[in-house]
């Protein structure tokens, strides 16, 4: 095994580890594991899946995150467990009565983050601090609080600080922002031509005023006024805006790699996303020689990235709470607010 973790998130396909998975895991150490509904069944059969990884790379604290954000967008939704209201629905709640809709987003992300953390699950990658225009692409939509920035930005700082507090890293995305997107990243490459001073007064914005969030996902588009040529998950001019204009210095992990907004082999774009500049390659499609092939092109964690992550660790609480009565009490206020 390599001393150093990879800056690798890589995926798998079932409920457990297979033995060659296991020795995959156990020879080439990457930094964690990120999870879909392939994977997730109940919560026994996820603790030990966990464990099996955590085991397999020899590290108590490997991360193992999934996305759960409410709404469409949630792994944890079977029928064993609550499922929650989409940021959207909180976000026309705080339109309505900015008090109310943070103190019900701050609820719902109490019980989804005690949730995951009781499964030994580190993150639900949220809050989306995306701006959703008129025209913005339905991949983004519900997922995101509305299109202003001063709502987005204190809805998404209920969530940070929420998550923090039961123990599960929050992961603001998708850093620049995807606010003025017409196509789904998934199937093609999504292109802006803003000019950057417009960008910092509106996409940038939450970015900025929350950029003390551990960690961030970065985006899969082209800003054609910062980089013309290369997306922003693998461009060192969109890495060094984000660090430098936005201010960000946690840890940046980038979008899936295998989505179609990237062009080249699933190699050489983790190879360009880690060259870029960011901490953390996520590779998450699950099949085994795509994993081994993706680990053959990550490098391990740099010095940097090492104390970012220490950093965003030492900030995540302990507290937990009553899951069902706090996601019951969420519903109750939507009700009273006629958005049952």
């Amino acid at each position: 095994m390599t001393t150093t973790p990879l800056a690798l998130f890589v995926g798998m396909p079932g409920y457990e580890l297979s033995a060659n998975e296991i020795a995959f895991f156990r020879e080439t150490n990457p930094f964690g594991l990120f999870l879909f509904k392939r994977n997730l069944d109940n919560p026994e059969q996820i603790k030990r899946l966990v464990h099996q990884f955590k085991e397999a790379v020899g590290r108590d604290d490997a991360p193992v995150y999934i996305d759960q954000e409410g709404g469409r967008v949630q792994r944890l939704d079977n029928g064993n467990w609550p499922l929650f209201r989409s940021l959207g629905q909180f976000g026309a709640l705080a339109r309505k009565d900015l008090e109310t809709g943070k103190r019900a987003m701050r609820l719902s992300t109490l019980a989804m983050g005690s949730m995951m953390s009781e499964l030994g699950l580190g993150s639900g990658t949220t809050p989306v601090v995306d701006l959703a225009r008129k025209g913005t692409h339905d991949v983004i939509g519900q997922r995101s609080f509305g299109d202003d920035p001063d709502l987005v930005t204190a809805m998404g700082r209920v969530v940070i600080d929420a998550m923090l507090e039961v123990g599960s890293m929050p992961i603001m995305k998708h850093i620049p922002g995807y606010g003025r997107v017409t196509v789904d990243p998934h199937f093609d490459c999504p292109v802006v031509d803003a000019e950057v001073d417009d960008l910092r007064q509106t996409d940038f914005r939450p970015f900025i005023a929350l950029k003390d969030s551990p960690w961030a996902m970065v985006a899969h588009l082209v800003f054609t006024q910062i980089d013309k040529d290369r997306p922003a998950s693998v461009s060192p001019a969109v890495c060094d805006l984000i660090r430098r204009d936005i201010g960000y210095d946690g840890v940046l992990i980038t979008d899936c790699l295998t989505m179609e907004a990237l062009k080249g082999t699933w190699p050489e774009r983790v190879r360009a996303a880690l060259d870029a500049g960011y901490d953390i390659a996520l590779h998450s499609q699950g099949d085994l020689n795509a994993s081994e092939a993706a680990a053959k092109a990550a490098g391990p964690l740099t010095a940097e990235s090492l104390a970012r992550i220490d950093r965003a660790q030492s900030r995540l609480g302990k507290s937990r709470v009553d899951v069902r009565a706090l996601h019951a009490e969420v519903e109750d206020i939507f009700r009273e607010n006629g958005l049952a």
